[in-house]
């Protein structure tokens, strides 16, 4: 029976190490897969972060051109309307000088009534503030 035992211990020790050997063997191959998946996901990644360092900087880049071109054209809408307010300005300065060169008495009837309605006004709000 000794033999017998020694037998059965011997084939369960082998069979023992074959199923650590298999078990190892298992384990080293599902370590290989999971790197080759961790590689291939990170390969992935990297391609798209580098897609996106492609892409934004010429978003950007086309971003800034654009706020560029809307800050140049309001520039120029503000420069042209400031000319079109000093045309105005001047041409009403003219035809103002021209009305007193015509009409020097009525002129001074004019801004004589109107000094002396800004004067009443003023009296007015003066007055209204320190009943308050």
């Amino acid at each position: 029976m000794n033999e017998s035992n020694s037998a059965l211990g011997s084939n369960a020790g082998h069979s023992v190490e074959q199923a650590a050997a298999l078990a190892a063997s298992k384990a080293e191959e599902a370590l290989r897969s999971t790197q080759r998946a961790s590689n291939g996901a990170l390969d992935h990644l990297q391609g798209r972060v580098h897609d996106l360092g492609q892409t934004v900087p010429g978003a950007l880049g086309n971003a800034v051109s654009h706020a560029e071109e809307l800050a140049r054209r309001g520039l120029e809408k503000a420069r042209l309307a400031s000319a079109e307010v000093r045309d105005q300005v001047s041409r009403g300065s003219e035809r103002s000088v021209a009305y007193i060169r015509d009409e020097p008495v009525k002129s001074v009837l004019m801004a004589v009534a109107a000094g002396a309605a800004l004067a009443v006004i003023a009296g007015w709000a003066s007055r209204s503030r320190s009943h308050h």
